[in-house]
């Protein structure tokens, strides 16, 4: 397989995030979508590296959302030596019986138990990290959400440990744009299996998709430095409240100057 760009931003995010280590165990939360299957083809590629040694485990939950056959999943990970396991749930039984307001699935309970669902298979796999698809579109999506719906300037992060479940999270993807992961997907015949979840296309996360999809034809440069900007701290100005002890820095500007 040819997945040159995919592999050198994993590094890059290896190298910056120090994601993996020796020896690692790191389960591949795959959901049959483009991106987890991108992901547990390169990240499996990656531990042939020279001077790597760890060890990737694909993990499937099955949901329980209908005509979902991840057959050429499995076959595609025999024949690349892949190690998988796909596991049942109960969770779209659990999903129906807690509808929102609308009458619809809720997309944070399904995400919640899912991860849920990963780290208690992972574990079980003596699986010490878990990596999860997630990419440069969705790192922006999600700061653009958490500011108009949380107020909050805030997105998820390379690598995080779960102190509770002892479990570290990373997302090797996070250099890679969506349309490098779907090329790099349909040029070496990648497998997939479409979702068939009834809120798939549906979701607030689409539509802030859609809303910079405009944004970037009318500002391309804007994809690129969005992305910067994550981890731009050498320059972030916000506003800062002064706590009762604090000496305004104006005041103390013209204290210092005798103004």
């Amino acid at each position: 397989m040819k997945l040159q760009e995919i592999l050198r931003n994993i590094r890059k995010a290896d190298q910056d995030y120090r994601m993996i280590q020796d020896g690692d165990r790191i389960a591949v939360g795959v959901s049959g979508g483009k991106d987890s299957m991108v992901l547990l083809a390169a990240l499996h590629m990656y531990s042939k590296f020279q001077g790597k040694n760890f060890h990737v485990v694909g993990i499937h939950i099955k949901i329980g959302f209908p005509n979902m056959d991840f057959s050429e999943v499995e076959a595609f990970c025999e024949r690349e030596s892949i190690e998988f396991h796909s596991f049942d749930s109960m969770i779209y039984k659990i999903l129906q019986r807690n509808l929102d307001k609308n009458g619809d699935l809720k997309c944070s309970l399904c995400s919640k138990f899912k991860k849920a669902s990963v780290i208690e298979e992972a574990k079980k796999l003596n699986c010490n990290k878990i990596a999860f698809g997630h990419h440069s579109n969705d790192a922006v999506e999600t700061l653009f959400m958490n500011m108009i719906h949380g107020g909050k300037i805030a997105t998820f992060l390379p690598k995080m440990y779960m102190s509770r479940t002892d479990v570290m999270f990373i997302r090797p993807l996070i250099y890679c744009f969506e349309e490098d992961i779907l090329n790099a997907q349909c040029n070496n015949e990648i497998p997939f299996v479409k979702s068939t979840c009834p809120n798939d296309g549906y979701t607030e996360r689409q539509e802030m998709k859609d809303m910079l999809k405009e944004l970037y034809e009318k500002y391309p440069m804007a994809k690129g430095n969005f992305v910067h900007m994550l981890s731009n701290e050498k320059q972030v100005d916000l506003w800062h409240k002064l706590q009762d002890d604090e000496e305004d820095p104006f005041e103390k500007m013209m204290k210092e100057n005798d103004v």
